[in-house]
């Protein structure tokens, strides 16, 4: 089946339907296949073509050749390429960041490593915003290190003027290449002002070299922040999380103009770190209720969140919701966030003995690691997510021995509460 780009219906009366609406057929038409409603799992490594010239054509437009005939979308050839789940769920993630472009990866990982090595090359030095989620953190600083790629940190949180010092401290204003940000921060949902980063990006390119704005969108998902929006050239997500949402899949996107989208896929062909169909066939089943589980989960975490503020157990909670109109973060919050999210971290009275007594009493939220799924889940990032990070740097971003970190999901808020409570009682 050689797959046309179908666009359905997106406007109605003259006026434009919602992600929301689109995410049951955009991308995709019934008729070709048989009139399934929901796409079939197009498990197949290699395609058939009509005739010889065909794959000819489609080896070219693959390659990014120019055609002389009328131009036409590459037909479909071998599954490290392209492939029919593939395409129409890069299509449907595109409508919620209003992106040209998506690419999809095995994993959140695999994303963030194409992009790195997709626009830096040895000399380079990439500014990024600090805590980063560990698996980053420990690419940018042992992984990237090897290739003669600097990165040089700057506290979430910072100011315009901050990350100036920075670099002028740091004498990087020649060879910086790219901005790399995670806002909220992971795990002390610290935020990043993105068009303070857009600033610096467009200030220190030059006409010989770009400057890449990239963010790191997880925790905030494509439904509550649009980092396009806000200056970013590419937005990354780890789908595992809300996107996949069940904790049953591992998967990653890059979204932002086709042109810097066309050159990553250029790389995942070669690198073939591309989702497989059945990975892309589940995330198309679960973007269709992404907005019902992400406003249901944020609902859900300000019960929570209120509660852990309340309990003379808990020292300090770390939550988008409770940030106070005078809070120098407070301005960021409203410009850039739709929402305050489910994600929260709090610091219990104590230290490491007591968080862990904490975790290990909970008899309904999950011990792990990972976020974004239907469950609730708890872990400690100091000894967990983050425990690859040295522990003087730890402090530094804001990571101690007793904070906590929970990702809420579905379940009944009063239930969470209780199991929250009765292990906060167990804490000496």
């Amino acid at each position: 089946m050689k797959r046309p780009k179908f666009k359905p219906e997106a406007y109605i009366g003259g006026k434009a339907l919602k992600p929301e609406t689109l995410m049951m057929n955009y991308g995709y038409n019934p008729q070709w296949s048989e009139g399934a409603i929901k796409p079939p799992i197009f498990q197949t490594s290699t395609f058939v073509f009509k005739n010889a010239e065909d794959g000819e054509d489609f080896f070219k437009m693959a390659h990014g050749e120019k055609m002389s005939g009328p131009i036409r979308s590459p037909g479909l050839i071998y599954s490290r390429l392209n492939n029919p789940n593939l395409e129409i769920f890069e299509d449907r993630m595109t409508l919620w960041d209003e992106a040209e472009a998506c690419a999809v990866f095995e994993s959140g990982m695999a994303a963030i490593t194409t992009v790195f090595f997709g626009f830096l090359n040895p000399g380079d030095v990439v500014l990024h915003s600090e805590p980063l989620y560990g698996g980053t953190d420990h690419l940018l600083n042992k992984v990237l290190a090897g290739y003669n790629i600097r990165s040089v940190g700057f506290r979430a949180g910072s100011s315009l003027h901050d990350i100036e010092n920075i670099i002028r401290k740091e004498n990087i204003s020649e060879n910086i290449k790219m901005i790399f940000i995670e806002t909220p921060a992971n795990p002390t949902n610290e935020l990043v002002d993105m068009k303070a980063c857009a600033e610096i990006a467009r200030r220190f390119s030059t006409p010989e070299k770009k400057v890449s704005f990239c963010v790191d969108n997880t925790f905030l998902g494509p439904l509550w922040q649009h980092p396009l929006k806000h200056g970013a050239d590419l937005v990354l997500y780890s789908a595992t999380k809300y996107i996949g949402g069940h904790s049953d899949l591992v998967a990653g996107a890059v979204l932002g103009p086709g042109e810097l989208i066309g050159r990553l896929k250029s790389l995942r062909m070669c690198f073939g770190n591309m989702a497989s169909p059945l990975t892309c066939w589940l995330m198309t089943r679960s973007i269709e209720t992404l907005k019902l589980r992400m406003t249901c989960q944020m609902k859900n975490a300000r019960y929570v969140a209120n509660f852990l503020r309340k309990h003379p157990k808990v020292k300090k909670v770390y939550y988008l919701g409770h940030i106070a109109p005078t809070d120098r973060q407070y301005n960021i919050y409203k410009d850039q966030c739709l929402s305050s999210g489910a994600m929260i971290s709090f610091d219990i009275k104590g230290g490491k003995k007591e968080a862990f007594t904490f975790l290990n009493s909970l008899k309904l939220i999950n011990l792990a690691v990972s976020l974004g799924g239907t469950e609730s889940l708890v872990q400690h990032p100091g000894a967990m997510t983050h425990s690859g990070i040295a522990p003087q740097d730890r402090l530094r971003m804001g990571i101690s021995d007793s904070m906590i970190r929970i990702s809420v999901g579905l379940e009944n808020p009063d239930d969470l509460i209780l199991d929250i409570k009765q292990a906060l009682d167990k804490v000496k």
